[in-house]
């Protein structure tokens, strides 16, 4: 996807650096603190798949800092709340329903797998990501970017053969498999996902600067958690909030940090993947969300001393070993290009002295 054209090159990177940062990070952390949830008495699968959009009302604050630097540099009648169009406004709703569905599935699966094998089976979106980028955005591949989706794809495979042995004590085979289901189904929805925000930006209708790609990111929240909201009054889940916080095993005021740390954890992390997007490609956003696995597997035995058998550290070695590869391309295929611009320009400047001289 092309940047947008009133950022440079300099902010464009910086700006990637950022997003990446904050998807990574708050993402790790996010998948952590939803598991704690669930390890001390917490159950409600919609609510869990809620928190993970509901705190979209942060990003008014970056609107309204936008908002009112419009106000400034235009007069009071030019400057829209909203710049967004019909045809980026109607993927907004398609993304965020999607997004929606990805939450449930998301949370159903971290409800009874363990942080380090959830996030591994995730990590399998990376390939869907690359199908689908292929397919709706003409993403094209490297011989490095194909090795990288194959390990990163082979890794998860590993960890499937031998799942069962990370059985957390109590639970049911059938509840444990259902949970693999639920990741694996999570993963393909968004690769599927990712490269359709891609292709909202390149079929919109007018140039995307930040303050769009911001606006994109909080309609797409918006409806994920209308999704969410329904799914929570079906099942009734506002009014067991109270009871289930007085039975939680960590304590009550715990138990509400737990929900508000989820639900802005999950916004940092949704506004870094967008900025990931926005500044490179869907691609680049399934590879640093592949990137996060090592991450989340030391966590996990820190934090909650769970297993790590070798299948888990030959995958986790398989992902570090993608990861280096398509940032190695990378880095080769600037370096090419850049040599064949000063070729280009060498050639250019000759032609040009020749033509004076004569």
């Amino acid at each position: 996807m092309e940047p947008p054209k009133r950022m440079s090159n300099t902010l464009r990177k910086l700006f990637l650096v950022i997003s990446g940062i904050s998807m990574i990070g708050a993402g790790c952390a996010g998948s952590l603190v939803i598991r704690l949830y669930f390890l001390h008495g917490g159950s409600r699968i919609w609510l869990s798949s809620f928190l993970q959009t509901a705190g979209c009302p942060i990003i008014l604050v970056p609107l309204a800092i936008t908002y009112m630097a419009r106000r400034k540099s235009q007069s009071s009648k030019n400057a829209k709340l909203m710049l967004m169009e019909k045809t980026l406004f109607k993927f907004s709703v398609i993304v965020g329903l999607l997004f929606g569905v990805i939450d449930y599935l998301f949370s159903a699966g971290s409800s009874k797998l363990p942080v380090s094998t959830s996030s591994i089976i995730y990590s399998s979106q990376l390939a869907f990501t690359a199908g689908f980028a292929f397919l709706l955005v003409k993403q094209k591949f490297t011989p490095y970017s194909v090795n990288t989706l194959v390990l990163l794809t082979v890794g998860p495979a590993i960890l499937a053969l031998n799942a069962s042995s990370d059985r957390p004590e109590g639970e049911t085979m059938k509840d444990y498999i259902i949970g693999f289901l639920m990741m694996g189904l999570a993963a393909v929805v968004n690769g599927f996902v990712l490269p359709l925000m891609e292709l909202s930006y390149k079929k919109a209708n007018q140039g995307i600067n930040f303050t769009l790609a911001v606006e994109f990111n909080m309609m797409m929240c918006f409806f994920a958690t209308v999704f969410s909201t329904v799914g929570m009054l079906i099942n009734k889940d506002f009014q067991a909030i109270s009871r289930e916080a007085r039975n939680y095993e960590l304590g009550e005021p715990i138990y509400y940090l737990v929900l508000v740390s989820t639900s802005v954890l999950w916004q940092m992390s949704l506004l870094g993947l967008n900025g990931v997007i926005f500044c490179g490609s869907s691609l680049l956003s399934g590879i640093l969300s592949a990137l996060s696995i090592p991450i989340i597997e030391v966590l996990a035995v820190i934090f909650y001393h769970e297993k790590f058998q070798a299948q888990k550290g030959i995958s986790l070695l398989l992902s570090l070993w993608g990861f280096v590869s398509y940032f190695y391309g990378e880095i080769r295929a600037s370096k090419k290009a850049t040599s064949e611009a000063n070729v280009e320009v060498d050639v250019l400047k000759n032609t040009i002295e020749k033509e004076t001289e004569v």
